[in-house]
């Protein structure tokens, strides 16, 4: 058997498909994301990178390829905060689609809720185990 590996060596930015690009900035800025690249690309369309404050993997806010619908989706991508209850109550001050609570299920499973994006998106936003 080979162990051959490829020379990938980070994650860089994951994709989220989205039309109403605009209001999907507007969105994850409220939620303290910062706009770094936005370009156009192909046949009128926009790449948009945001990032978090810490970390270097950014969420590109890019349109579906030609063809295809949106279809809002379980993204799996998971958000870190140092304090679940209170991102929790700040993200349903904002008007943010939250769970009703933050889901405890015990260890090894850290503290998480879901929520959803403007495009119908589902994030998920966890508290690490110390």
């Amino acid at each position: 058997m080979s162990t051959t590996q490829t020379r990938i060596s980070t994650i860089a930015l994951i994709c989220i498909p989205t039309i109403k690009q605009d209001e999907a900035v507007s969105f994850y800025e409220k939620l303290g994301f910062e706009k770094r690249v936005d370009t156009p690309f192909g046949a009128g369309m926009r790449w948009i990178e945001m990032y978090a404050p810490e970390g270097t993997t950014g969420i590109t806010l890019a349109p579906p390829p030609p063809g295809q619908e949106l279809v809002a989706a379980q993204t799996g991508i998971i958000l870190e905060t140092d304090d679940i209850e209170e991102t929790h109550a700040q993200m349903k001050a904002l008007g943010v689609d939250v769970d009703a609570r933050v889901s405890r299920m015990g260890d090894p499973v850290p503290p998480m809720f879901w929520f959803r994006d403007p495009s119908g998106h589902t994030l998920i936003v966890v508290q690490p185990n110390e």
